[in-house]
C-alpha cells in the first residue's frame, strides 16, 4: 500500500469484500461490508494472506454458547500490512507487516510480565465476545447497516480487519506473507508446545496424536529440541512421509492396533512410555489417550486441541 493510498483511507469507514458466516454450519457468503476506522489502541489492517485453522470450523458450526455468535467473519490465521492506526498506538505504524494473533498480550499484568505463561489477565485469551476486547462493539457492518461479529479478535476472511493492540505483533518484511500467516496460529502453536510449554529435552521420546498442521509443527518443534523419538498418531497413514520431513521417527495409525490400545502400543514402542505427548485434534478421547502413553513418574501430556464437543476428559486418579 503506497503512503499516499493509506492517507485517503484514514479515519474513514472502508467498503471491501468479506466471507461472511451468516448461520451455523451454511455456506459463508462473500458480500462488500464496512469496516470502521480504529478507535483508540486499535490497528486496521489489509490482510495480505489467511489461511484455515480447524478451530474456524468448530465456530462455524457453533450453535450454543458464548461463542455462537452471528452473523460473523471468521478466521484468526493471517498477516496484512497496517493501514492506520488509532490513538495510543506507538508499537505499530501504517506500512508495518504484522499478525493478527488471538492470544493477547497487554504487556502489563501479571500474566504478561511472567515467564510462566503467556495468557494475559486483562483481556481474554480468544474472545468469543463477538466485538473488540476493550467496548465489545464491532467495527463490521454489512451494506444494510447490520452489525456482524469478531471472532477471536481477529476476523481475517476479510479484506480488512480492526484488531486491537494487544492482538497485533510486527514481523520483518523478508518472511514470505504466504508463511508467515501459519505463524498467527497454527505453527507457533505446535512449536511452541514443544520449546516452551513441554521443553522437550534432548533425547527424550515424544508421541503426537493428530498429525494436521499443528501437530506437524510439534513434531518440528520437538525435532528442534533433540528428541530421540518421535511418534505421529493419526488415521491417514499418508501423514507418515509428510511427517518424516518434519521429524517423525515413527507411525501409528490406530485402526491397525487390533484389540490392543494405543496406549499399549505406544508404551512398548517407548520402554514405558512417551516422556511427553501432545493431543492435537481435539478430542476428550484422544487427550485420555495421550495421558495414559505418557511415561508414569514423570511423563508430561500437553493438550493442544480444543475440545470440539464440550466433552470431559476422563481419568483415573491411580494414574497419577
Amino acid at each position: 500500500m503506497e503512503h499516499g493510498e493509506a492517507a485517503a483511507t484514514t479515519g474513514k469507514v472502508i467498503k471491501c469484500k468479506a466471507a461472511i458466516s451468516r448461520a451455523p454450519g451454511e455456506p459463508l457468503v462473500i458480500e462488500e461490508i464496512q469496516v470502521d476506522p480504529p478507535k483508540a489502541w486499535e490497528v486496521r489492517i489489509r490482510i495480505l494472506c489467511t489461511s484455515l485453522c480447524h478451530s474456524d470450523v468448530t465456530f462455524w458450526k457453533m450453535k450454543a454458547g458464548p461463542g455462537a455468535a452471528f452473523p460473523r467473519v471468521l478466521g484468526h490465521e493471517a498477516v496484512g500490512i497496517v493501514e492506520s492506526v488509532g490513538e495510543h498506538v506507538e508499537e505499530v505504524k501504517e506500512g508495518d507487516i504484522v499478525l493478527p494473533v488471538f492470544c493477547p498480550d497487554c504487556g502489563e499484568c501479571r500474566g504478561c510480565k511472567a515467564a510462566k505463561s503467556n495468557i494475559c489477565s486483562k483481556f481474554t485469551c480468544g474472545s468469543v465476545s463477538g466485538g473488540m476486547p476493550r467496548d465489545e462493539t464491532s467495527r463490521f457492518r454489512d451494506m444494510n447497516g447490520q452489525v456482524l461479529h469478531h471472532c477471536l479478535s481477529v476476523s481475517s476472511f476479510t479484506e480488512y480487519t480492526v484488531v486491537d493492540i494487544a492482538h497485533v505483533v510486527k514481523i520483518g518484511r523478508e518472511i514470505p506473507v504466504d508463511k508467515a500467516c501459519l505463524l498467527s496460529c497454527g505453527v507457533s502453536t505446535g512449536v511452541g508446545s514443544a520449546w516452551k510449554v513441554a521443553q522437550v529435552e534432548e533425547g527424550s521420546t515424544v508421541a503426537i496424536f493428530g498429525l494436521g498442521a499443528v501437530g506437524l509443527a510439534v513434531a518440528a518443534g520437538a525435532r528442534m529440541q533433540g528428541a530421540s523419538k518421535i511418534i505421529g498418531v493419526d488415521l491417514n497413514p499418508d501423514k507418515f512421509e509428510i511427517g518424516k520431513k518434519f521429524g517423525l521417527t515413527d507411525f501409528v495409525d490406530p485402526s491397525t492396533c487390533g484389540e490392543k490400545a494405543v496406549s499399549e502400543v505406544i508404551k512398548e514402542m517407548t520402554e514405558g512410555g512417551a516422556d511427553y505427548c501432545f493431543e492435537c485434534i481435539g478430542l476428550a478421547s484422544l487427550m485420555t489417550d495421550a495421558f495414559n502413553s505418557s511415561r508414569e513418574g514423570w511423563g508430561k501430556t500437553v493438550i493442544v486441541g480444543v475440545e470440539m464437543h464440550g466433552s470431559p476428559v476422563c481419568l483415573n486418579p491411580m494414574k497419577f
